[in-house]
């Protein structure tokens, strides 16, 4: 996914009311639906629940978290979530003025005082998706009948065989199908087509050769006849 543009926009509810949830969920549906985007909406009633399923997959984009649970509260919760530095847009959602400090803690994006005015919650996710849109470049995958998402500062480089393609990063491999060319428009100016069958990420170059580049995890891929001169350009360029 380019900078500044979301094509699918993840987001987690986790409340233990029922109500709550109902509500929540169709307040970002209807705030989506104004600013024409797609949603992926899950619901969790509870941090334990959430926690579960986030040490999976951790694709969400946006989390509306309950202050106020049994079991794991959501300010213990979104500790968890920083421990691992994950950036995640974490909205709170609260019936007392009280809790709003420890929010900083955890950098969470806002507080929402319950009752919540549609209004002001249009105005939180607003400003959450504007903050992703100004992010780190990301991609969404499917991968394994999951949907992934993989931050560009991650990926290594992309392998092209028959029609499917590998992704490499420093901890896992993603064999999807997919055509590179295609791919490659995901992605940003930060890759070079090194080959027909690479792209690679310029931040991850360590040297070049005439044939080859090296990457910082000692790996090395293959550079086609006549593109040392432009991948030397663009790795000055991008660094």
């Amino acid at each position: 996914m380019r900078k500044g543009v979301i094509s699918v926009l993840h987001v987690a509810i986790c409340d233990d009311e029922e109500n709550e949830i109902e509500y929540l969920k169709y307040a970002v549906e209807d705030w989506a639906k104004k600013e024409d985007i797609i949603t992926n909406i899950e619901t969790y009633a509870s941090a334990e629940s959430f926690l579960f399923q986030y040490e999976e997959c951790k694709n969400y984009q946006i989390l509306l978290l309950d202050v106020e649970m049994s079991g794991m509260s959501g300010i213990d919760l979104a500790k968890k979530i920083r421990q691992n530095q994950d950036n995640v847009e974490i909205i709170f959602i609260t019936s007392h003025f009280e809790f709003i400090g420890e929010g900083y803690e955890v950098d969470a994006l806002h507080y929402l005082v319950k009752p919540m005015k549609a209004s002001k919650m249009e105005e939180v996710l607003s400003k959450a998706k504007c903050k992703i849109e100004a992010g780190e470049p990301s991609i969404i995958i499917h991968y394994e009948g999951e949907v992934v998402k993989l931050y560009e500062k991650e990926i290594l480089y992309l392998e092209s065989l028959s029609h499917y393609v590998t992704i490499y990063t420093k901890g896992k491999e993603y064999k999807i199908k997919a055509n590179i060319s295609t791919f490659a428009q995901k992605l940003s100016e930060d890759f070079y087509q090194t080959h027909r069958s690479y792209l690679v990420s310029l931040k991850h170059i360590m040297r070049i050769s005439r044939d080859s580049v090296t990457l910082d995890n000692g790996g090395q891929v293959p550079l086609a006849r006549g593109k040392y001169d432009q991948i030397n350009r663009a790795y000055i360029e991008r660094n």
